[in-house]
């Protein structure tokens, strides 16, 4: 989702490697020859200098990071004072041609201006950073409109809206290896994430199934955040721990409503500190780590493993049952849901390098594979979900930043929601189509062609098995909605 595009700027960074350093060396040496010359001839002459030249080649140089370089010295202006900014620009276009309420496409995009401040470069304080980043969302969801999918094929599917993300505080402790941070926090930027996963751009490989149908509004992720505190840190060699407690519900509504588009949550500010609590924690243990010193060579193919757990001490709604013991798909039942006190969820996470030719070459196969239970039925939609997948990086020959990767996703509906659709078709009218529901699963396939390592492009196409676990066509009242090939691109741009 969001981040991954970050992480493939990244990359296309580091695949600036001895060749390319030496290149630049060599290119440079001629260049200095040649400005030495030039200067001399226009000392003679007494003629103004000429102004810089400026290629198209220059924009897809391994240097350049961004496509605006260092915005006619801004940025090295802004870097002595601490401050980083940034801008991405991600657009995207995604159609289903078989299943689905209806067939057709939609345009969807997020452009996330970010601001960074270290303080010990802007005032002396040392070990802080401050963040605020925002979105301006845009385009429409077809999910939403033409799929009815529980796993939205893009993560960035999010109401039209212009709105603050994080507002954050952190800070180092000394010399222990500790940090804090606190403030307006996206707990999908730290928590419950795999770095293959988040290659892929359905979005519950980036915020999985189970938080996102059983938190209030989907959780404090994309596009919503939560006031918290949180603290990470070294537990001893290769572990390092994450825990935090955050409010649990970031616009303060009805369960079943995130409000983007009401009130003061509708841009972001809600600040929202009067419901429950979310407490949520994980241990992490690195295996065959890069080495911090460059001339120490790796030991084996590095891998991450991760155990999670997250506590909801909020309210939530029985799946099945009223307030007077009536199934709510009763006639008769008062339609108002029984409430219970607390909420849980485990998590799992495998992230491996499972095949690396050269050590020191870009190609490289990775695998992961993330479960997730909330064994509570009779307050969760969701009661497991499932990741997995492959990406191979440096596919082909001189393609060295591009990516391919297949992956799948499974949730299962809760035994209480069944009980629920059972309830349902037991009540209906003869001859009614009144499915219980299941499960849903996808299959994806994308591959990420790197330009430039500031612009990346990605051809997607994903395959939804039962959408939404099993409903009826809206359209079609007799029919199931049928199971759905969708085809989509998305363009990512930094500033």
């Amino acid at each position: 989702m969001l981040f991954a595009e970050k992480r493939l700027l990244a990359s296309g960074n580091r695949r600036c490697g001895a060749r390319c350093k030496r290149a630049v060396h060599e290119t440079g040496a001629a260049l200095g020859t040649l400005l030495l010359l030039g200067t001399s001839a226009w000392a003679d002459s007494s003629l103004p200098a000429p102004p810089p030249t400026f290629s198209f080649a220059d924009l897809f140089a391994p240097s350049r990071t961004t496509l605006l370089g260092d915005a006619g010295g801004i940025r090295p202006a802004l870097a002595k004072y601490g401050i980083t900014f940034t801008l991405f620009e991600e657009s995207e276009v995604f159609g289903n041609v078989t299943g689905g309420f209806k067939r057709g496409a939609d345009y969807d995009g997020v452009t996330t201006p970010t601001v960074m401040l270290d303080t010990s470069k802007a005032f002396g304080w040392e070990g802080g950073t401050f963040e605020v980043s925002g979105f301006q969302i845009h385009g429409s969801n077809l999910s939403a409109k033409n799929l009815g999918v529980l796993q939205l094929v893009s993560g960035l599917e999010a109401e039209d809206s212009t709105r603050l993300w994080e507002l954050w505080y952190q800070q180092t402790i000394g010399k222990t290896g500790w940090d804090i941070k606190i403030g307006q926090q996206s707990l999908d930027q730290e928590f419950i994430t795999s770095a293959t996963s988040l290659l892929f751009l359905n979005t519950s490989m980036g915020w999985p199934l189970v938080p996102s149908e059983n938190m209030y509004a989907g959780g404090p992720a994309y596009p919503l955040s939560s006031p918290g505190i949180r603290a990470h840190g070294q537990v001893v060699p290769n572990v390092t721990a994450l825990i935090g407690v955050f409010d649990d519900n970031p616009p303060g509504g009805p369960f079943n409503d995130d409000s983007q588009l009401r009130g003061p949550e509708a841009n972001g500010v809600r600040f929202n500190l009067n419901t429950g609590a979310l407490i949520i924690g994980e241990l992490q243990y690195a295996l065959n780590p890069a080495p911090t010193d460059p001339k120490v060579k790796a030991t084996g193919l590095p891998g991450t493993y991760k155990l999670g757990f997250w506590y909801d001490t909020g309210s939530f709604p029985d799946q099945r049952y009223g307030t007077d013991g009536l199934s709510l798909a009763n006639p008769a039942s008062n339609g108002v849901a029984a409430m219970h006190q607390g909420n849980y969820s485990f998590y799992g996470i495998a992230d491996q390098v499972i095949w690396q030719p050269d050590i020191s070459a870009p190609r490289a196969l990775s695998a992961f594979i993330r479960v997730m239970g909330s064994p509570q039925s009779d307050r969760n939609l969701i009661t497991f979900s499932a990741n997995g997948g492959f990406a191979l990086k440096a596919p082909f020959q001189g393609r060295d930043g591009d990516i391919v990767g297949l992956g799948f996703g499974y949730g299962l509906i809760s035994g209480n929601t069944r009980g629920f659709d059972a309830d349902t078709a037991a009540f209906a009218a003869s001859g009614t189509l009144s499915p219980v529901r299941s499960s849903e699963a996808f299959l994806e396939t994308f591959y990420t062609i790197n330009l430039a390592a500031w612009w990346q492009i990605t051809p997607d196409f994903q395959y939804v098995f039962n959408p939404g676990g099993g409903l009826v066509n809206p359209t079609i009242p007799n029919q199931l909605v049928h199971d759905e090939a969708v085809f989509g691109v998305r363009t990512t741009i930094a500033f």
